[in-house]
């Protein structure tokens, strides 16, 4: 009977110290979300080299804006499944931070945001056409989630805006075997790869400065040890403890039986 006890206990030792703690794994922990509460809007996202625009100019005598607008061109390549598939042609920013638009020549955009490239282009283009409008989307803003997620990879973005949750959401969240409190953000500055790390178990990284990402930031989430310890892990330690765990039940089956 001592020895069933002894083993019930050691039993519920491993099942106690084994469970994962809430502090490791549930978000926004530390405070309630205060009612009302806002998070500061991000500023708008400044274009900068090797970034890669469309610019499309609409008016209502079409005719007048047709100069400004790049072609659509064919993205056929002869198979079935291409044929009908068009796109519009697209800007990039070179080095120097400029564009070459039709008509308008070299354009310097490296610095300005989508309100103040929209409001200089019309404000050109209005002096060749009436009311023209003009609308511009940046189509490589792409951000990579690595580590500790369920889909990592590298996402296009649609908008200019997203935040970090939007973002883990499409990597589909963190394993059970990431670091809720070390989760670290990769972003160029000023051609200079800069780090910070984010806590996911403080409500404060809603109003971060970091909540909001921007293109080509990398988020790293960091495997905690039970995954570093299974991935070191010897498959023949498997049959070790089968082999342990049949022969600790005969011995003990025949010293309840003695």
């Amino acid at each position: 009977m001592k020895n069933q006890l002894f083993l019930i206990l050691i039993l519920s030792t491993f099942v106690a110290t084994s469970c994962a703690s809430r502090k490791n794994l549930v978000y926004f922990q530390d405070e309630p979300v205060e009612e009302g509460l806002s998070v500061n809007e991000p500023e708008q996202l400044v274009y900068k080299p090797d970034d890669i625009l469309t610019i499309n100019v609409s008016a209502l005598d079409p005719e007048t804006v047709i100069a400004f607008t790049l072609p659509v061109v064919s993205n056929n390549t002869g198979g079935i499944s291409a044929q009908g598939a068009i796109q519009q042609q697209s800007y990039l920013v070179d080095y120097n931070g400029n564009i070459e638009f039709p008509v308008l020549g070299t354009i310097k955009i490296a610095g300005l945001n989508r309100t103040q490239l929209t409001k200089m282009l019309t404000e050109r283009i209005k002096e060749y056409a009436n009311d023209p409008i003009v609308n511009v989307r940046l189509v490589n803003f792409t951000i990579t989630i690595i580590g500790e997620v369920t889909s990592p990879g590298t996402f296009t973005i649609q908008d200019e805006r997203i935040t970090l949750l939007e973002a883990l959401g499409m990597a589909r969240d963190l394993t059970i075997f990431g670091k809720r409190k070390n989760v670290l953000l990769i972003r160029e500055v000023d051609g200079k790869k800069k780090f910070a790390k984010i806590d996911l178990t403080s409500i404060n990284t809603i109003s971060s400065p970091l909540y909001y990402l921007q293109q080509n930031d990398v988020i790293y989430v960091e495997p905690n040890k039970a995954r570093i310890r299974s991935s070191t892990y010897n498959q023949n330690n498997g049959v070790l403890l089968s082999a342990i765990g049949t022969l600790t039940t005969i011995i003990t089956v025949f010293l309840i039986n003695k």
